[in-house]
């Protein structure tokens, strides 16, 4: 290929640019383009390959025919099959109508499939069909339809990689990759970098009647240096950024610059903007969400702590002993104006129980009564204490293993609760209440109808 037929094509598609790598790309596409094969394009998001795509339709003998640019990863996977390859009426519910595919449509022309990794596997295994033999069945129907599609495909990451994690075939890998066509990051493209900067901006300038923005040589310098993970997307939203912000001053330096590459590249300069470690200098912030979560598991902890004590303290007779205490000392701690015991000897001895000192001045004097039997399960979950009169008739039972229902049914409450004011708050849409409260829509709805919420 010749120099002006190279610089032609640029100028006819809007390729900015003069690397090596993009212009062995170019050729590549416009060599392929006058065949039906099979064309793979590879590289980075946002480096620019559906341009490539239109340069193999519009240099082919397809180029009167149609041209549809398909996202895979945009579509759900349950109706990806049906926009590919159409489908009949009554094939799945909310079918009224047939209805035809991408594939039906662009007979004669070519169809651009982006994100070609993200396709289930199953849409994989009737692409491969298409592009074997041109042959595809609607969803809902048992008859073969034929087309004559042109695929080029798309992807931003390792297919080979992909195959061998068994998200990607392998037939249909090397069926796609008849020619690979790399796409450069702009990382690499050198030079380029600054010519679409001045591209980006004039056509801002244009647009808007403004004067457009101009770089000092060490802010041309400063911006070749950048890595831009995002490609030609991130340096157009930087230039279209400096352009509508730089209102009194149109030459932008290298201090000037830096402000702005921090500001795209989601680093906090200025109001309202998110730094890259906000999450992991606040991982130990809590909303009010978590933090209830955590107190309520705390007083679960401390219920069920305080009843093994309870359980060994009888166990042993009713005496509190200083191995008890040591081994349940996690207790006590955070506690303020008590006096715990440091001293956790055998020799320890409990302080004399003093009703009136532990119950509120206005709670009647209370009267211990007489424990005389003690029931224990085998499995230590179930204390039941009987108490007896002077006569030794049991007169009634103390269940203490309810404290664990309580706690439970305190933590469902709550729950509860909190879904309440989440649908209220929300006027009752579930998917706005679920992202209030942190998961999934579907939870939520099993969670309603756990608890018979009636929604208003």
């Amino acid at each position: 290929m010749t120099n002006s037929e190279l610089q032609s094509i640029k100028a006819r598609f809007g390729i900015i640019g003069n690397s090596p790598a993009l212009n062995h790309a170019i050729e590549v596409a416009a060599q392929v383009a006058p065949t039906d094969m099979t064309v793979l394009i590879t590289g980075e998001s946002g480096s620019g390959k559906e341009s490539f795509s239109k340069i193999i339709h519009n240099v082919s003998a397809r180029k009167h025919g149609q041209f549809i640019a398909v996202n895979c990863g945009a579509i759900p996977e349950g109706t990806i099959d049906s926009e590919l390859f159409g489908h009949e009426k009554g094939a799945f519910t909310g079918a009224v109508d047939a209805r035809k595919g991408y594939f039906e449509v662009t007979d004669g022309g070519t169809i651009f499939l982006d994100e070609i990794a993200e396709m289930p596997l199953g849409t994989q295994a009737r692409l491969l069909r298409v592009l074997e033999n041109g042959e595809f069945i609607k969803v809902g129907s048992s008859k073969v339809q034929r087309t004559n599609v042109r695929v080029v495909a798309a992807t931003n990451i390792n297919l080979m990689q992909a195959v061998e994690r068994g998200k990607f075939r392998e037939d249909l890998y090397y069926r796609l990759n008849t020619v690979p066509i790399f796409v450069p990051p702009l990382r690499d493209r050198g030079l380029d970098i600054e010519l679409l900067f001045r591209k980006f901006t004039t056509d801002f300038a244009e647009k808007y009647r403004i004067k457009p923005i101009q770089l000092t040589q060490d802010a041309q310098n400063l911006l070749l240096s950048q890595r831009f993970p995002g490609n030609i997307r991130q340096l157009k939203n930087l230039a279209d950024q400096i352009s509508i912000l730089e209102v009194d001053e149109r030459i932008v330096d290298a201090n000037k610059l830096s402000h702005y590459l921090q500001m795209n590249s989601g680093q906090q300069v200025g109001n309202g903007l998110v730094r890259k470690d906000f999450e992991a200098q606040n991982k130990d912030n809590f909303n009010e969400r978590e933090l209830l979560y955590k107190i309520l598991f705390d007083m679960r902890r401390d219920v069920t702590e305080l009843k093994k004590m309870f359980l060994e303290v009888l166990k042993n007779n009713g005496e509190m002993t200083g191995d008890i205490l040591k081994g349940h000392e996690t207790l006590f701690q955070g506690l303020e104006g008590e006096s715990i015991p440091t001293n956790y000897g055998n020799n320890y001895q409990a302080p004399e129980m003093n009703p009136n000192r532990i119950l509120p001045p206005s709670t009647p004097n209370f009267e211990q009564p007489n424990y005389q039997s003690v029931s224990v399960s085998p499995n230590d979950n179930e204390l039941k204490i009987i108490s007896l009169d002077d006569n030794n008739n049991a007169n009634d039972v103390y269940d203490i293993t309810h404290v664990a229902e309580e706690v439970s049914l305190s933590l469902e409450k709550q729950e509860k609760d909190m879904i309440i004011r989440a649908l209220r708050k929300n006027k009752n849409k579930r998917k706005y209440a679920a992202q209030d409260l942190g998961i999934s829509e579907r939870t939520l709805y099993r969670k309603i109808k756990q608890y018979d919420i009636e929604e208003e």
